[in-house]
């Protein structure tokens, strides 16, 4: 017996110490973080994010304009490092292959630092926020969660609002890096032509670190072939096209009506089911944790390729909704050096990351035509996309093209 108990000490000994953090291996670094962030945009997100621009390029769109325009690339290049620079200013390119079409390289610059001028005079918001969730003909239970600006405004924000189950991905940025480049900026920023691909080989240099070299063997994504459709009961049917590359999808719509005086009513739909509005659904998010935000269905899975509108929510938004469908996508990671047999310690010069997904932006409810089936396989260049976070009702960061 007191040997059994002796076995039995050891063993849960030896596996506390297997536990303990320190007998893992230890990694240093990165001193450089490269992301790169490559989105697939269709219907009115093209028009939106630059093709041939605003309301024109969308009108086109709408009467069986130029079918080019319906797809577009848009590449956004970040550079951060915990070194300073070798010759101020920091700097650097990005060299591509002839087949990305974006010539030989393109610039890779600091951004200047945003002064804070900031206005002490505030407006009292008016009007309501209606918030409505999931896929189905009718809203369910406990819908709408109705808030008033008002009373936000005045500190009175309705209880279990907003949850932490949507990560907000930390990105590398000028805040967290002691040297920072990025693309596009005011040296360049024409974006990628018809029939241009990233797969191969990709490097940059900078004087902020070492030299960052990988090979890619994924390419954008597709463009999503997205429709809408009025049902009898007065819900909308959303519908697309799989992608083969997606990890999960995510719709959301935004409508409102005039009430008079002044006030009006916005309406915010989201496809998940159950009341997730926030974190990262609108922007970028790594494969697993879409796959675990499919679980708990707040993202669609990629085998789903329809969605229903509660007809509560077309009611409550009037003529016409902005909606918008994001597919997720893959990420590719590199980092040098390679990592270390054994628990040797893992000392990391350079990581970079690729991050792809593809969305698209419809019309619903307006009938000009079938105007709602943007989509399309070809791609037209896009002029440098502004970096600027879309802030919605009580702050909430909304998809590119929203504002």
């Amino acid at each position: 017996m007191r040997s059994s108990l002796r076995f039995v000490s050891v063993a849960a000994v030896a596996a506390m110490l297997a536990a303990v953090p320190g007998s893992a291996q230890k990694t240093t670094g990165p001193k450089e973080r490269y992301e790169m962030d490559v989105a697939t945009m269709s219907g009115f997100a093209a028009m939106a994010g630059g093709g041939r621009g605003g309301l024109g390029g969308a009108m086109s769109m709408m009467f069986g304009g130029d079918p080019s325009s319906r797809v577009a690339y848009t590449l956004n290049l970040r550079l951060g490092s915990d070194q300073s620079p070798t010759a101020p200013p920091p700097k650097g390119d990005h060299y591509f292959e002839p087949q990305a079409k974006l010539g030989k390289s393109v610039p890779l610059i600091a951004p200047p630092r945003a002064e804070g001028s900031y206005t002490t005079e505030f407006e009292r918001p008016k009007g309501r926020l209606l918030l409505y969730w999931g896929c189905g003909a009718k809203a369910g239970p406990g819908q709408p969660v109705i808030i008033d600006f008002a009373k936000v405004a005045a500190g009175q924000v309705p209880p279990g609002l907003f949850s932490s189950a949507v990560p907000i991905i930390r990105e590398v940025s000028q805040a967290n890096s002691k040297s920072y480049v990025d693309w596009p900026n005011s040296k360049g920023g024409k974006q990628p032509q018809a029939g241009s691909s990233l797969i191969g080989a990709h490097r940059i240099n900078s004087n902020v670190g070492s030299d960052i070299s990988f090979n890619l063997a994924q390419d954008y994504m597709p463009g999503l072939q997205a429709s809408t459709a009025q049902q009898a009961d007065g819900s909308v049917m959303i519908r697309w096209g799989a992608l083969q590359a997606a990890t999960g999808y995510v719709a959301w719509t935004i409508g409102g009506m005039d009430r008079g005086g002044g006030n009006g009513d916005m309406v915010w739909w989201t496809s998940s089911a159950s009341k997730e509005f926030g974190g990262g659904l609108w922007d970028w998010l790594p494969p697993s944790v879409v796959a675990n935000l499919i679980t708990k269905k707040i993202v669609m899975p990629p085998s789903q390729t329809s969605c229903q509108i509660p007809a509560e929510v077309k009611k409550a938004s009037g003529e016409m909704m902005i909606g918008n469908l994001n597919a997720f996508g893959p990420e590719a990671n590199f980092s040098y050096p390679p990592k270390p047999a054994g628990n040797a310690v893992w000392n990391i010069d350079w990581t970079a990351k690729v991050r792809f997904r593809s969305h698209t932006m419809l019309l619903v409810g307006a009938d000009m035509g079938g105007m709602g089936a943007m989509g399309g396989s070809a791609s037209t260049p896009v002029e440098p996309p502004k970096k600027k976070k879309c802030k919605g009702p009580l702050g909430i960061p909304l998809p590119d093209g929203a504002c």
